[in-house]
C-alpha cells in the first residue's frame, strides 16, 4: 500500500512504540542497511556512486555522492523515532481544503487511528508488523475506498512501459499491475486520493544516458520538465505541490532524478537512504527484488529447515563499495562456519549462490555503491535471516514491519565484531526470527 500525504493521510499504518524482539548484541549499536546487488541486470552501471546532480532553480548542482562514507549515521533506533515523530506531527496537519476526498481520507484516517484490536488473525502473524491491527485496518480501508489517477502523458519506453526482470523489476511490476487494476485506477482526476507518475527509472537510464559521461544531468532535467508539463497542463499538482503525488523508481539513480519539485511528492525508492533525502514517514522504502523470470517470478524460493543449515554466514559478491573489501578483510578464510567471498564463479540459474544461501543461518547483505541491495528480499526468500550491513538504509515497508524482530542490523565500524555478534544470538531466538522470515516472504512477494 502507498501510503497518503500529510494533508490527507492514512499514514499512521503502525505504531513504532510496539514492541519488538531486539536482535543486536550489546557488543554493536543498532543500525544497518544493505547493499548494492551481486548481479547488475544487462548493462553495468559505471555511474553508480559518482556525484549526483540535480537542480536547484534550473542550476545543476551536485549532491554527496553515496561512495563515501555517511556524514552522520542514522541507527535504526533513531530511525523509529523519527517515524514516530513524522507520524504525530502529520496527525497536526489540517487539510487546505475540505473536498469530498480530503473528508473520506481524514474519515479514514479517524479509523485507522482507532482501529480495534487484533488478538488473533489467521492472515497476519503479528509479531511481524509494528502494529497489526493499524495495519490491518489500513488495507481494508485501501481495498475498499482507495482510488488512483494515472498521468497519461509521457512517451515510452520511459513512462508506461514496465521492465518485469532483473534487479530493477520492483518497478516495473507495480507500474503493470496498478495500470491494470480497475479497483483502485479512476479516470475521474476529482475522486482520487493520489495521483500516480507511471515512469520507469531504470528504462530513463536506459535511454537518455551517455555511456560513460558520468554525467546524469539530462535524466534529472528530463523530469523536471516532465512535472513541470504536467503541473502547467493539469490543476492537480499545483493545488498541493505534489503532496498527494507518488513515483515508484527502483534504478540507484532515482533519488536524484526525483529531487527537485518532486521532493514534496511520495517517492517509493529501493534506494532508501537517509544521506540522500530519503524522508521517513513520508517516502516509501521499497523492496529491490531480483526477478530472475518474469514468467515465474517466485521461482526457487524456500529454503532448507534450520537443521539443515550448516554455514553460520554467508556472502558473495563484487567488491565495489567501501564496506564490501573491509568485510572480505576481516572474514574471509578467518573460521571455517563463514563463507565469506568474492564472486562466485558463472553457474547455469546461479545455483551454486542459491544453495549457499539456503543452507546458511544467516546471510550478509553488505552495501555496495549504494545502500540497498536484492540481497535483503533474496535472503527472506531463502529462510536465510538477513544481516543489513549498510548505515543509514531504511528496509523496505519500514513503517509497517517490524525489522529487528527478523533481521539482524549491524553497523559498519561493527564489522570485525560480526561472528560474535551472530553467535550472541541464542538459539531459541534464532528459530523464532527463521520463523518471521518464512512467513515473511509473502509480503515481498509481488
Amino acid at each position: 500500500m502507498v501510503p497518503l500525504p500529510n494533508r490527507t493521510s492514512l499514514d499512521s499504518e503502525t505504531d513504532s512504540r510496539s514492541p519488538v524482539v531486539s536482535v543486536t548484541s550489546a557488543a554493536t549499536s543498532v543500525k544497518s542497511d544493505t547493499t548494492g546487488p551481486l548481479y547488475k541486470d544487462g548493462n553495468s552501471d559505471p555511474l553508480q556512486g559518482s556525484s549526483n546532480l540535480t537542480f536547484n532553480n534550473g542550476k545543476p548542482e551536485t549532491a554527496k555522492s553515496s561512495k563515501k562514507k555517511p556524514s552522520k549515521v542514522v541507527s535504526i533506533s533513531e530511525m523509529n523515532l523519527l517515524l514516530q515523530h513524522n507520524h504525530d506531527s502529520s496527525q497536526l496537519v489540517k487539510p487546505a481544503r475540505s473536498s469530498a476526498v480530503d473528508l473520506e481520507i481524514l474519515h479514514a484516517k479517524s479509523e485507522i487511528l482507532n482501529a480495534p484490536i487484533i488478538v488473533n488473525d489467521s492472515r497476519l502473524y503479528s509479531p511481524l508488523y509494528r502494529n497489526v491491527s493499524m495495519f490491518r485496518r489500513s488495507y481494508e480501508l485501501m481495498e475498499k475506498m482507495l482510488k488512483v489517477y494515472i498521468y497519461q502523458d509521457g512517451d515510452r519506453p520511459i513512462f508506461h512501459e514496465p521492465l518485469l526482470d532483473g534487479i530493477y523489476a520492483s518497478e516495473g511490476w507495480f507500474m503493470k499491475l496498478m495500470e491494470a487494476n480497475k479497483q483502485f485506477v479512476t479516470g475521474d482526476p476529482g475522486k482520487a486520493h493520489l495521483f500516480y507518475i507511471p515512469f520507469s527509472s531504470r528504462l530513463l537510464q536506459q535511454t537518455l544516458y551517455v555511456r560513460n559521461s558520468h554525467r546524469r544531468s539530462n535524466l534529472i532535467k528530463y523530469m523536471k520538465n516532465y512535472v513541470d508539463m504536467i503541473a502547467g497542463k493539469y490543476p492537480f499538482w499545483n493545488r498541493t505541490s505534489g503532496a498527494d503525488h507518488f513515483v515508484v523508481a527502483c534504478h540507484d539513480w532515482a533519488p536524484a532524478e526525483t529531487r527537485g519539485r518532486m521532493l514534496s511528492c511520495i517517492r517509493a525508492l529501493c534506494n532508501a537512504d537517509i544521506e540522500v533525502g530519503f524522508k521517513i514517514g513520508k517516502d516509501v522504502s521499497l523492496p529491490e527484488t531480483y526477478i530472475r523470470s518474469s514468467e515465474n517470478p517466485v521461482k526457487n524460493i524456500g529454503g532448507n529447515p534450520p537443521s539443515q543449515r550448516p554455514i553460520l554466514a554467508f556472502f558473495a559478491g563484487g567488491l565495489h563499495g567501501y564496506v564490501r573489501p573491509t568485510l572480505l578483510k576481516h572474514w574471509e578464510n578467518k573460521e571455517p562456519d563463514m563463507k565469506i567471498t568474492g564472486p562466485l564463479p558463472d553457474v547455469r540459474g546461479n545455483t551454486n549462490y542459491l544453495q549457499l544461501m539456503k543452507s546458511s543461518k544467516f546471510c550478509i547483505c553488505a552495501r555496495g555503491h549504494e545502500v540497498n541491495s536484492p540481497r535483503v528480499v533474496e535472503a527472506i526468500f531463502h529462510e536465510c535471516i538477513p544481516v543489513i550491513i549498510s548505515d543509514n538504509f531504511i528496509p523496505p515497508f519500514f513503517e509497517i514491519l517490524s525489522w529487528e524482530s527478523f533481521a539482524v542490523f549491524v553497523m559498519e565500524k561493527d564489522i570485525p565484531n560480526l561472528r560474535n555478534i551472530l553467535l550472541s544470538i541464542s538459539e531459541e531466538r534464532y528459530l523464532e526470527m527463521h520463523k518471521r522470515v518464512k512467513k515473511n516472504r509473502k509480503s515481498l512477494i509481488l
